[in-house]
């Protein structure tokens, strides 16, 4: 149904756009078959583990249906009670492409496609659901999904590496630490990035102690807090006074070492010493070096000490006075009695953690809905207040029940919501600008993330979608460790010259581009590509954000959109000679090459009419291997490659 009409109007276009270098377009018979130029890098499968990833405790599957069952019978009481009808359920087909693209962040390739496909077993859904969550796929979809809340980037200013942070954050997804504690490690975390990687969320808001607060109440306890940094809130109850009070509990959170740390002098500046020396031997007194970056980076080093927080100068309330020193308070509820003895920013990480309150649990109980079925039950999902209820209040609290049954193992709550039947039925398409609620008959049709649009071609190219990770914790530390406390020049400009040759990002881009880098293009998922990428690329014009705002990414279409996907690198990468689909095409019999190519794009055989439209236009193309390419970009710019059924 999504094929049939777009083959017919898209072929002309994608005939029109086909590259003459193409290596579909080779006519048989050619005298030199062009070379592969394709990186050697991605050319072979990769060999040996690529993450270790946690296992997936089988034993529990039974359970796991068991609490699947309970989300369906309260579903299933409310579509009964609103007289909503249940969508259809999706095929085998179906499920395969969605649970892919939402666990694993990519299509499945032809050969797991038609693995699953051809299986007989009775419990392969939850065999490949089971497979895909231990996977490193699974880790690499929901790192970019916590890197758009984290607001995850390389520098976010120009001498904060942040590298080991974003290496940390796959690391906890991968060993699937539980969030409370992962959260809460977070959150009192101390040392250098590349020490104690966990400091970075404290470091992601470096000089900004107040929107630090409102970053932190809304990612991890879904409300928002922000206005009153300012004024007393004008939506919400929330005053200035209680925002500072708030605020005094993190404020004594320092990010950058004194010279008493380092064991020098009170008056001391070692970085400003050291940059002082290297410009004196530089004739125009100007550095071209990232001495400066290297110096500053290990300037950064978070601790904590109780220190006292002012309103400000001009406080204009009649509740307290400009300049009082406020006292921490918590917004509500109370600091759990294990925190009640600890300092400040402890007693703040208990609070936000605490498993009593319910309302950080349920904050990432409606974060998880929203992630896996298109849309939350509070939305927007940062956004919890009496005057914005819950589509349906007892789901809610069940899911929240549910994450603390499950001690924050948010895995094991996919693994849940994936089962249920409500999860296993066709898209719907839902307006989210009405304000009528949806109660959840299925998922809600949605485009793919450009970080899964990105994944899902890369595998159709890529033998070895991982010929590059990102740097690990120590690998960073090897190259720019420096003790500022006792450098002298020398050693700042060896360790200088080392880190230029590896993770500057100028010299770290021009090792990725040649190791996997073709036509400007990295070939690697793109959780591993230093972002923000520039506006330019890929990524970008679909959506990606610029990790600046919480949640910044967006899914909306747009005109470079389909310039892209019709005429764009990745889609001409994706037909060189040595790409897999190319591989699976040529060296299958011309009489199967359809189906090769349907189920390596689409994940399901083709039916009459698109193979009746498929064979017309490889009989009347210039040749049948430019029939092929033009079939392929035919189905890569329809409605049901782009869209998550």
């Amino acid at each position: 149904m999504y094929v049939r009409s777009l083959i017919v109007a898209l072929l002309a276009l994608v005939c029109w756009n086909s590259s003459p270098q193409s290596s579909f377009a080779q006519k048989k018979g050619a005298a030199k078959p062009q070379p592969v130029k394709l990186p050697p890098s991605i050319l072979s499968p990769k060999t040996g583990e690529v993450i270790k990833v946690a296992p997936v405790d089988r034993s529990t599957r039974a359970s796991v249906e068991s609490a699947a069952d309970q989300i369906d019978q309260i579903l299933q009481k409310t579509w009964t009670e609103k007289e909503v009808k249940a969508r259809p359920a999706l095929k085998d087909e179906q499920y395969l492409r969605r649970v892919y693209l939402e666990i694993g962040g990519r299509i499945p390739t032809l050969e797991e496609a038609s693995a699953f496909i051809l299986s007989k077993s009775k419990d392969k859904r939850a065999e490949l659901l089971d497979k895909l969550l231990e996977s490193p796929d699974y880790v690499s979809h929901f790192y970019n999904y916590w890197a758009d809340i984290l607001r995850l980037c390389e520098r976010p200013q120009a001498q904060l590496v942040m590298d080991p942070y974003m290496s940390y954050v796959k690391e906890k997804i991968a060993e699937n630490k539980p969030y409370d504690k992962w959260v809460h490690e977070m959150l009192t975390a101390t040392g250098k990035v590349w020490e104690n990687p966990a400091v970075g969320f404290q470091l992601r808001d470096d000089g900004m102690p107040l929107p630090y607060v409102d970053n932190t109440v809304r990612v991890f306890l879904g409300k928002q807090i922000g206005c009153a940094q300012c004024h007393d809130h004008p939506f919400d109850s929330w005053t200035q006074k209680q925002f500072y009070e708030l605020a005094a509990f993190t404020a004594g959170t320092r990010t950058k070492a004194t010279p008493a740390d380092l064991g020098l002098q009170k008056t001391a500046n070692p970085v400003g010493e050291l940059l002082k020396e290297a410009r004196a031997k530089v004739p125009d007194g100007k550095l071209k070096t990232p001495i400066q970056t290297v110096l500053v980076a290990n300037r950064y080093d978070v601790n904590f000490a109780n220190r006292e927080l002012k309103l400000p100068h001009d406080y204009a309330y009649s509740d307290s006075k400009p300049n009082a020193v406020v006292k921490p308070k918590v917004l509500w509820g109370d600091i759990p009695s294990s925190a009640k003895s600890a300092d400040r920013r402890e007693q703040f990480a208990a609070w936000v953690t605490s498993r009593e309150d319910r309302q950080f649990a349920r904050n990432i109980a409606n974060r998880m809905w929203k992630k896996m079925m298109g849309r939350g039950i509070v939305e927007p999902i940062d956004d919890f207040r009496p005057e914005n209820p819950p589509s349906n209040p007892e789901l809610l609290e069940h899911l929240t029940d549910e994450v603390l049954r499950l001690n924050f193992d948010l895995r094991e709550l996919i693994r849940v919501i994936a089962t249920t039947k409500a999860y296993q039925r066709l898209a719907v398409v839902h307006d989210e600008t009405t304000t009528e609620p949806y109660y959840f008959e299925a998922p809600v049709l949605h485009r793919m993330t450009s970080e899964q649009l990105w994944d899902s071609l890369l595998t159709l190219i890529a033998y070895n979608q991982w010929a590059y990770q990102r740097p690990s914790a120590k690998a960073i530390a090897d190259a720019i460790e420096l003790d500022l406390g006792k450098a002298k020049l020398a050693d700042a400009e060896r360790v200088t010259e080392k880190f230029a040759a590896s993770f500057n990002l100028p010299a770290y881009n021009k090792e990725l581009q040649k190791l996997c880098g073709f036509k400007g293009q990295l070939l690697v998922r793109a959780s591993e590509i230093p972002s923000p990428v520039p506006l330019s690329h890929f990524l970008r014009q679909f959506g990606q954000s610029d990790r600046e705002s919480i949640e910044g990414s967006r899914t909306s279409a747009t005109v470079p959109q389909i310039l892209t996907m019709f005429n764009g690198s990745l889609t001409h990468i994706l037909l060189e000679k040595g790409s897999v689909i190319y591989d699976n095409v040529m060296k299958a019999p011309r009489a199967k090459a359809i189906d090769v190519i349907f189920v390596s794009i689409l994940s399901h055989l083709p039916s009459a009419t698109d193979r009746e439209l498929a064979q017309n236009e490889l009989r009347t193309s210039a040749s049948p291997e430019a029939g092929y390419g033009n079939l392929i970009w035919a189905l890569l710019n329809t409605r049901e490659f782009i869209f998550i059924q």
